[in-house]
């Protein structure tokens, strides 16, 4: 073990680095553990942030205190999961989750400890976290960094290694294997070989993980700047099997002489080209061409593949897996258009009523994240795709066009609605209402100067008459 301090300073400079980034909050509350007398640390992902130079969002303790003696102490604390040591404590309008060292035995479910024993040695409980690199206390009153694992030195290697034995580790949670890729993505972090090889052996533990902690983790490896170095790891190693096995067969998927890449590494690069802090149009990204194997068909006349219809395909294979692993309605809803309207098939002899019908069609709460798909789409074929995206933009200007002069684009935004038209017909609610507004629609869209009372309620005339 190692165990970085003032009188024995082994270290290149963490101390120093802890002991500025370290909270006056977090010092305050270990010195009221103290004064109780307890002890506490700062430990977890928190400390390898710091060290790695990067933002931390939560600072989480360690302490001797038992739950109850923490409730003691502090006049706001949250029971959050005391059966197994862990409270939320409420200190200076921040929240800040605070554990009783522990040790852990038996992983029946894969996830949970069947048993909990609470311990005094910092060390000890350090020994049941996941990798070294989380596995780090730090003592802001003594100024002292325990390392039992050397996640110091893995942090300055930038290598993702296991405490102890990978297969014993990921044998007590198996979501663990899945943040293995995850880190390796989000810290641009190399996977330790050992580690590697025991994330295969492990996936029947993984098999028992719930969906939405595994939905959780893909939206998380989305915040790195490239998940797909995640997305290589979960194909290695068998977790995409498990997860989402129509994304390997992309691997084998050539395509036409227009893509350089098969559909795997071109979705990967597709993924990587969306903008970084947007996790959902990244998903979209990741399915945008999902049907393309199952599509797929052999041309005898152009000599090459054709996926026709792989969007429509894709939406439905896509809507159904976002199910399955309970993605919220609305991020269902986004994603499951993206992948039905990815194809931006722009001309530059459109029309501006092509222009309207292809906002009408796609939506224009959807234009902005269609054509930053379409974008990385083209970036991601491995050609020269200049004109493309020129083409791209050119579509982005004439929709800024439509948009700035307010022109129809739906139904509610016609001069009448359907009581007009059952006033003017003389028709009862029903069927054909909705189906003369469409026809009006189409109308507009075709020239929006008809866009006004008189025209359309005369225009509503005329397709009553084509209905019946």
């Amino acid at each position: 073990m190692v165990e970085y301090s003032a009188k024995n300073k082994n270290d290149n400079g963490e101390l120093s680095l802890l002991a500025e980034a370290t909270p006056q909050a977090v010092g305050e509350l270990c010195r009221r553990f103290e004064q109780g007398g307890y002890r506490a640390w700062a430990v977890g992902g928190s400390l390898r942030d710091v060290l790695l130079g990067r933002s931390v969002a939560d600072w989480d303790l360690a302490t001797t205190a038992r739950p109850e003696e923490v409730c003691r102490l502090f006049d706001r604390v949250i029971p959050t999961g005391i059966e197994h040591g862990t409270v939320t404590l409420i200190w200076k309008k921040a929240s800040y989750e605070v554990t009783t060292l522990r040790a852990e035995h038996g992983y029946s479910d894969g996830r949970r400890p069947d048993h909990v024993r609470f311990v005094e040695d910092i060390a000890e409980d350090l020994a049941r976290r996941d990798f070294t690199v989380n596995a780090l206390a730090y003592d802001p009153l003594n100024d002292t960094l325990t390392d039992p694992f050397f996640g110091v030195n893995d942090i300055r290697d930038r290598r993702l290694r296991t405490v102890g034995d990978p297969l014993q580790r990921f044998s007590e949670d198996g979501l663990r294997v899945l943040r293995a890729a995850r880190f390796v993505a989000t810290l641009e972090f190399d996977l330790d070989a050992r580690t590697e090889a025991a994330m295969e052996p492990s996936l029947p533990v993984f098999r028992k993980v719930a969906h939405e902690r595994v939905r959780d983790e893909w939206i998380k490896c989305m915040a790195a700047r490239a998940p797909s170095a995640a997305f290589d790891i979960m194909k290695r190693t068998g977790l995409l099997k498990v997860t989402l096995p129509e994304l390997l067969e992309q691997v084998d998927c050539t395509q036409n002489r227009w893509h350089a890449f098969d559909v795997w590494r071109h979705t990967m690069l597709c993924v990587d080209q969306l903008p970084q802090g947007d996790a959902i149009l990244r998903m979209a990204g990741l399915l945008h061409d999902i049907g393309k194997p199952k599509s797929r068909a052999f041309s005898e006349k152009t000599k090459e593949y054709t996926f026709y219809n792989h969007e429509k395909l894709g939406a439905e294979l896509a809507r159904h897996w976002l199910e399955d692993y309970r993605f919220s309605n609305a991020d269902r809803a986004r994603i499951v258009d993206l992948v039905r309207h990815h194809l931006v098939c722009y001309a530059a002899d459109w029309t501006d009523a092509a222009v309207r019908r292809f906002v009408r069609r796609v939506s224009l709460e959807r234009v902005p994240d269609l054509l930053l798909l379409a974008e990385a789409d083209a970036m991601s074929k491995g050609r020269p795709v200049d004109r493309e995206l020129e083409l791209l933009r050119e579509l982005r200007s004439r929709i800024d066009k439509v948009t700035a002069n307010r022109e129809a684009l739906s139904v509610r935004e016609l001069a009448i609605d359907g009581r007009d038209i059952m006033r003017s017909c003389a028709l009862r609610p029903g069927p054909r209402i909705g189906r003369i507004l469409e026809a009006l629609l189409e109308d507009v869209l075709e020239d929006p100067a008809l866009n006004q009372r008189e025209i359309l309620l005369e225009h509503a005339l005329r397709h009553l008459k084509a209905l019946e």
